[in-house]
Formats: structure tokens, sequence, C-alpha cells
């Protein structure tokens, strides 16, 4: 031991005397057995006990990982800006470039806290002290480990230069989502070198070292925006940085976000990427759900095989779909294609959009969350459980809130209607135009899609015809909370986002928005008549020794709808496909289904489903609600064109090796049929059928003839603006 560091001990022992004997011993053990420094820095190592979690698809081939770090992005040492390192010692260790591996006041500082808590309670570690704790000691809170970690610290500032000791340390910090090192947190939040990284992301940057977590600035970005101004001011007041270069900086705003560019001068951190993988979108809304049920410590720490549901047949199916029906268009218009197992909630294909990685981000539109966090909503007025999957993380799913569905909604009211003994014969009448009783203000009229109609219809045809003006009147006898409680039953996440009666009458029109994957999980209860697994990814999950965490294979579908009403739905919706606004979904089997065209043609929707599968399909511009005006020949995009016609491309592929399957034929509906409380038992159970086919079901076939009354298409006449017009 030189003399140096002896002076260094003899001071630090001394100093440290009347603080306490016990920490005086630990001292003086750890610089006795202290643990030698070598030559050369060693890599900074991974996190103690992370295992990486391993994805497969329902074939067994993987198809991505999860783990809880990234490979460290190799930088080097002139790599890294002025600014970045500047901003690092300004906010970590200001005395850097003054002392010798420990910084006695720091330590002083914080020993008198620990002691007055006698436990380790406050850092006061350098930088020096910190790059040793990562790549040396550990980081046990005990004094014995924080004695060895001064020693080790100050033996290392004896042996290599400071840059050097800076550089290592900026290579191994950890700086939250999954990122080690400055190179590898540039990527991951800025999506560009290190070396091109600002003095405002580099304050971001820095900001992040004392606690990753609390201010990463995609969860949590006001806090973030807070920590990143008070890295500059302490770059300010050190004299780091120039006045001008402060005000410049701090009038930028962190915008966690990075798919559309904001309006103002910002610090733009983009999505998180999800694993690589053919399947990104899939991947991703893996991700997200595995979170949300195992947690994120279990899912990237934890080794565990994860078998999903993903065919990778239909998978290749549904995008090659995709990519037809946007060929020859440019984004931002985009699609989305969801199809479920109805009898097992399995997502078999799932298309999120054109390209997962365009340079203008990676928004999953096949997801939706809550339109606001249930925090802002009266909790009396808000089932948070059954809206949201994580209600106080605004950014839990990918797509937004969802789209509006336009008449894909109507078969929510349809069943509502049935349940309250509405029957589908009954006639209404269909004008063109409808003005809704004692209402007020702008919104008061209600329009049939470009002005069809006229004289009479009963609620099936009206539903085959998508009369708007009919709908209206039955969402009035049925109640607009009545439609709410049957969608979420059926799976709609967002249907009690807010209270469903400030909709009024357009909530039986499509004015709530939805996600592709909880209309085609929803629309799948019809197909089982009545009964609801709710839409997953996974097939079963393991352990590292092989035992099963997770296995949806035994889990039983719950009744959430009669038996009665799920199959006079269908049989109702049956006749969109063979005689009305759906005719171009025709698949020559039994299926079922529903347009869907919101207001001025701002999405356009075909969700339909056969008794093997039920499958969403959306169309619509990334940005928003723009209308889809001359895409591909068609003038005005509508449900039953683009939307329909990719359904048919997708269903047909996916079970042209199927043998067709018949729907149930439908006890007839009557007044009281419908109404009695016994048909809605909510602990009634029915163990889903599995086989390990394509499409693992069996359905019983009937003798039901599929056709039903022919109907006139709508006709087209022109758009009048100025009125609440939802259409088909």
């Amino acid at each position: 031991m030189d003399n140096r560091l002896l002076a260094r001990l003899t001071a630090g022992v001394l100093f440290l005397a009347a603080a306490t004997p016990l920490l005086v011993a630990a001292v003086v053990l750890s610089a006795l057995f202290s643990l030698p420094v070598p030559d050369d820095l060693p890599e900074p190592r991974a996190p103690e006990g992370s295992q990486i979690s391993r994805v497969f698809d329902r074939t067994g081939k993987e198809i991505g990982v999860f783990r809880e770090y990234e490979l460290n992005t190799p930088v080097e040492m002139d790599d890294i800006p002025l600014h970045l390192k500047q901003a690092v010692i300004a906010v970590e260790d200001r005395n850097f470039y003054r002392h010798s591996g420990i910084d006695l006041r720091a330590i002083t500082r914080a020993l008198l806290a620990d002691l007055r808590g006698r436990r380790i309670e406050q850092g006061g570690s350098t930088i020096t002290q910190q790059y040793v704790k990562n790549a040396y000691t550990g980081s046990d809170r005990t004094f014995g480990r924080k004695a060895r970690e001064a020693i080790l610290a100050s033996q290392l500032d004896n042996k290599a230069d400071k840059e050097l000791i800076l550089f290592n340390y900026l290579q191994s910090i950890y700086l939250g989502e999954g990122a080690y090192g400055v190179g590898a947190a540039a990527e991951t939040y800025f999506r560009k070198p290190v070396s091109e990284v600002t003095l405002s992301e580099a304050a971001l940057l820095a900001g992040l070292i004392p606690a990753p977590s609390r201010y990463e600035p995609r969860a949590n970005p006001g806090t973030a925006e807070s920590r990143r101004k008070l890295v500059l001011d302490q770059m300010l007041g050190q004299g780091y940085i120039t006045k001008a270069e402060h005000t410049t900086a701090t009038r930028e705003r962190v915008f966690a976000g990075g798919q559309f560019e904001p309006t103002r001068p910002a610090t733009v951190v983009y999505p998180a990427r999800a694993a690589v993988s053919d399947y990104p979108y899939f991947v991703d809304y893996l991700r997200r759900y595995l979170e949300r049920t195992l947690g994120k410590d279990l899912v990237y720490r934890g080794g565990l095989e994860i078998r999903t549901t993903l065919d990778p047949t239909l998978q290749a199916v549904a995008e090659k779909a995709v990519t037809d029906s946007l060929a020859g268009t440019l984004p931002p218009l985009e699609m989305a294609l969801v199809s479920v197992e109805p009898q097992t909630g399995f997502v078999k294909a799932f298309v999120g959009g054109r390209d997962f990685d365009a340079a203008e981000g990676q928004v999953n539109l096949a997801l939706g969350k809550c339109n606001q966090p249930a925090s802002s909503l009266p909790r009396d007025k808000v089932d948070v459980e059954a809206s949201c999957w994580d209600p106080d993380y605004p950014a839990v799913e990918g797509g937004g809130s969802g789209r509006q569905p336009g008449s894909s909604w109507k078969p929510f009211v349809l069943a509502a209607a049935f349940a309250e003994g509405i029957l589908d014969t009954k006639v209404y009448s269909a004008p063109g135009q409808y003005r809704i009783p004692n209402c007020r203000g702008d919104q008061c009229v209600v329009e049939n899609f470009e002005g069809g109609g006229g004289g009479r219809a009963s609620l099936r045809e009206a539903t085959h015809k998508s009369y708007n003006t009919v709908y209206a009147q039955v969402i009035q006898e049925v109640g607009v909370a009545a439609v709410g409680e049957m969608a979420k039953k059926l799976g709609i996440s967002s249907a009690w986002v807010a209270e469903p009666e400030v909709h009024g009458v357009s909530y039986a029109l499509g004015a709530q928005e939805v996600s592709p994957l909880d209309m085609a999980s929803a629309f799948g209860v019809f197909a089982t008549g009545g009964l609801r697994a709710e839409a997953t990814p996974v097939e079963w999950i393991k352990d590292p020794k092989g035992e099963l965490v997770v296995d949806n294979r035994e889990r039983k579908p719950r009744r959430v709808l009669a038996e009665i009403i799920a199959d006079n739905v269908t049989d109702v919706l049956k006749g969109v496909i063979t005689s009305g606004t759906g005719t171009g979904a025709d698949i020559g089997r039994p299926a079922a289904g529903k347009t869907g065209t919101s207001q001025e043609f701002g999405n356009a929707w075909f969700i339909g489903f056969t008794p093997e599968l039920s499958t969403s399909v959306w169309i619509g511009d990334k940005t928003g609600n723009v209308p889809l005006l001359n895409v591909k020949g068609v003038d005005r995009v509508t449900g039953g064109s683009i939307p329909a016609a990719t359904w048919k491309a997708f269903m047909s592929e996916a079970l042209k090796d199927v043998p067709p399957s018949e729907f149930r034929v439908p006890v007839p509906l009557t007044a009281t049929s419908t109404t009695s409380s016994t048909l809605f038992d909510p602990n009634q159970f029915v163990p889903p059928p599995f086989e390990e086919t394509t499409i693992p079901f069996d359905t019983t076939a009937s003798t039901l003839d599929p056709t039903t009354t022919t109907l006139p298409p709508p006709t087209t006449t022109t758009t009048r603006r100025g009125l609440l017009q939802l259409p088909l």
C-alpha cells in the first residue's frame, strides 16, 4: 500500500472515528482484505439473477425474447459529447476532477444521515464509487460493502486516468428501460447515436441516474421534465453552459410519444421498441399483456418459456391481406386486422399496421386504451377494472383510445334490444332523417347513410341496411346505459370510459372509440352462443424448472349472454353479408358480420365471424379522423368496400382447408323469451373444446338455410353535412 493511499486511509479513519467504532472496524478490515483492481477495466456485468424469457409461436418456433437489459451499444471515448459528460458530473459528482475517488464531505453528510437512521440511507458516492459498485462490489446496502467500495475507489483513482474512469462509468450506468450505458440509452430514448445527443437530451439522460424508474420519461414525462431542468440549472451554476445555452435548452419540453411531430421545441422521446421479431406487432401486444398480468420483473428476469397463440400460417395470410389492400397507397393510411378463436379467446393473427419499424413511429393500431386515466373520473361512474388494462398509465396500450366503429357498434344495441324483449320483427319508421325528440343544440338530427331510407323497416331489415334513424329510436327504448353494459360484458374495454349518457343517441351509432382487438373478441361471443373467453396471446407459460405458470388451454369461458340472444343476433348479422351492406364479404360459407363507417368517412370497419374465427378489419388515417376519399379507386371508403374485401381475402384463405360449419338454429324470439334472469347466470361456465389442429374446435352442424329475404343495396346520393351522420 503506497504512502498516498495510506495517508488517505488514515485521514478517513481519524475523521470517521468519532462517528462509530463499527464503521472504523469495517474500514480497517476492508483495507486489509481489499480486492485487487486489474490493469484492464472490466466490462460492466449483467444484472444478477437476470434470465432471458423466450417467446414461441404455437408451433414451437422462437419468435422473440424478453430480457432485462440490452446489449451494451459499443461507443468510443470520443463519441461521448462533452456536454453529456459535463451534465453527469454537474448533477452526480461536481468535484469529480478534484477528489481522489472519494469525497469526504459528501461521505460525512451521508454518514450522519445513515447513523441517525442506523442504516444506509443516503448515497454520498462519487462517480468512481458508483462505477466500483457496478463493476466489483454489487449493491448490498451494508456498511461493509460501502467501506470496500470507498477503498477500491481510492485504489482505482490512483491507477486509472479520470477520463477512463468516467468513460467506463458512462458505459455501465443503468438508465432505465433496459438500457445500460449512454450508448444504449441514446438509441433507446432518442433513436440516435450518443455522439448526436443534444444538450437538452444530455440533461435528460443525466437526470435519470439516481432513479431511472422514477424519472423515466415515457411513464413519467412531467417528473423527467423537472429533473432535466434541474440538471441544466446545475450546469449553468457550475459554469458548464452559458445563459443563452441554458435558455434555449430549457425552452424545450419532454415530448414522450415520438410518432408525431410536436408543435413546439421539444426533447422527443420515442416509444419503446419491442423485441426484434418477424411479428413485431404481436410481440408488442404480448409484451403489454404480460407486463399487466405477470409484472415486469418476472417477464424480463424470470427465464420463462412463453408459448403463444400466434398461428404462423394465419399470420402470413393476415399480413398478405393487409399488404395487398394497402398496395399503391402511402402512409399515413393504415390498416389493422385481428383474428380471434371464439371458443378459446386465442389470438391467432394480429396486424397493427403496415410497418412497425417505420420512421414515423411504432404505434400498434390494433390496440386501444381508455380515453383518459381512471383517476380523472368519478369512482362511482366507471368500472376501472373492466374498463382499462392499467388506468393510471395512459400509454398502456399502443394505438391511442381506438377509433369510432360507426355502425359496426349496432350489434351491441341489437343484443341489448333483444334482452329487453324487443323483437327483430318490430317495425319502425325509417325516414331519411330523424329529429330526436326534446333535443336542443346542433346534434339533434340523425341521418341515414347518404340520405337513404324512407318508409318503414323491421329491426332485422334496418340492421341489414344499417338505418341510423331506426337505431336512434331503438336506443331510446333500450337506454344508453343498457347498451354500454352490454358492450362491456361482451368485451369492449372502452365501453365505460365515461358516462354513456353523455353520448345520447349517438351511442347507438358508434360514437364510442374501440380497438380492433376488442371488436374481434366481442363479436366472437355471438359465435359461441353467448360464452366469452377473454382474448389472450398466451397458450401456456413455463418457468425455468419446466413447471406451468400459466395454462390457458384449460381455462373455461364465462357465459355473459343468453344463448337465445346470441344466436338470434348471429342470425340477423348473417343477412348483412348475404343481402345487406356487407355483401363484399361473402366467402361462400356460413358467416355473419357488420360494416361500419364513422362520420365523414374517417374510419371504415368490417367485423365478421364464422363458427371458427372472429376477425376485425379497420382502415383509417394514422394521424386522426381524416376522410377516406379516393382510395384505390373508391370515392368514399365505407365498411362494405375495402375492409369487407380485406376480410374476405383473409377468411377465405384462412379457412380454405377447414370444412364449413353451420351456426346453431336459433330459438325464435318472443316478447318474454329473453327476459328471464336465469339466462344471465354469471357463474355458468362451459369448458371450451380443444384439439391440436389449425383451427382447434368442433361444432355441430345444423340444417339451417343461411339465406334470408333479399334486400336491395343502399342507394347513393350526396352526403348532407351539418347533421349527426354516423353511417354504415
